[in-house]
């Protein structure tokens, strides 16, 4: 948990010194990158609003992901992880946006989309989205997946949130 909770740190001191606030959509992590951000005291002068969306139907409703588009892609998906973090954005007040669909396991893997694989997007609100496949080791099992997917979470967000620019004057 300590790598967690210390990549949670970095994010929102850069957060903070940049004036950026974050949203995350989250689907196989279940709600982890938004409880390690806002574990940390502060973190609600940059972290302002997480949605888990588990189900298909949570992500059309709550981020509005069409359902042509899960029906086609698959909920794990480049297509579907970026219209997740842009639905988040759209349905925010936040600067960033991060998304997170895989399979945690142990089961749901197919021989497509097998037991590991998880995208990431990144979606700014004055910026392109950005996309992210990992594939994590299913001996990992299904909570060490969880954790992995919220640390690289963290770890994509803080890169896009070093390159982006300052939202408010120094």
């Amino acid at each position: 948990m300590r790598d967690l909770e210390t990549k949670a740190i970095e994010l929102l001191n850069l957060c903070k010194d940049k004036g950026i606030r974050l949203a995350t959509a989250e689907s196989c992590t279940g709600g982890g990158i938004a409880a390690a951000l806002t574990d940390i005291p502060g973190s609600s002068s940059v972290f302002e609003r997480g949605f888990v969306t588990y189900s298909n139907e949570a992500k059309t409703e709550l981020l509005g992901v069409p359902k042509t588009l899960i029906d086609v892609e698959g909920a794990v998906s480049e297509a579907v992880a970026r219209a997740m973090a842009e639905g988040a954005l759209a349905h925010s007040h936040a600067d960033m946006a991060v998304s997170v669909t895989g399979v945690a396991g142990p089961d749901g893997g197919t021989e497509e989309k097998p037991v590991g694989l998880v995208h990431f997007a990144v979606a700014q609100r004055h910026g392109a989205t950005a996309h992210r496949e990992s594939r994590f080791d299913p001996l990992l099992g299904r909570e060490g997946i969880r954790r992995e997917s919220a640390i690289l979470a963290l770890n994509f967000l803080i890169g896009m949130v070093q390159a982006a620019p300052g939202q408010k004057a120094n």
